[in-house]
């Protein structure tokens, strides 16, 4: 009778174990889809979403509009002297969080914040 309560006591025990962590199935499938578009799941913006993150091949270089660039984005650098004309670099990934303003045809047409 002892044994049979040890042994219950032993399979209690073992079913409250924390289980091995892995990466539930859907994380594993889009993790998968995410790679093959060449991507990473990164965790992006304020809430830390898990999101598809491409880095572009044309990152950084000089444009004056999105179709000087692989993602279709020219990106405004900083200015100092507002005189000059506007400078601007393709996007470095698919996620643009934080401010920006997009270039199109060498003029600088929208600005926006997204956390």
């Amino acid at each position: 009778m002892r044994r049979a309560i040890l042994a219950l006591f032993a399979l209690a025990l073992a079913a409250c174990a924390a289980p091995a962590e892995e990466a539930p199935p859907a994380q594993n499938t889009a993790e998968a889809q995410c790679a093959a578009q060449g991507g990473q799941l990164e965790r992006v913006g304020r809430a830390q979403t898990l999101q598809c993150v491409i880095h572009y091949a044309d990152a950084g270089a000089a444009c004056s509009d999105g179709s000087a660039c692989q993602a279709g984005r020219c990106i405004a650098e900083p200015q100092e002297d507002a005189q000059a004309p506007v400078k601007g670099q393709c996007q470095a990934t698919n996620q643009q969080f934080g401010c920006y303003s997009t270039i199109v045809n060498g003029a600088v047409t929208t600005t926006i914040c997204v956390d």
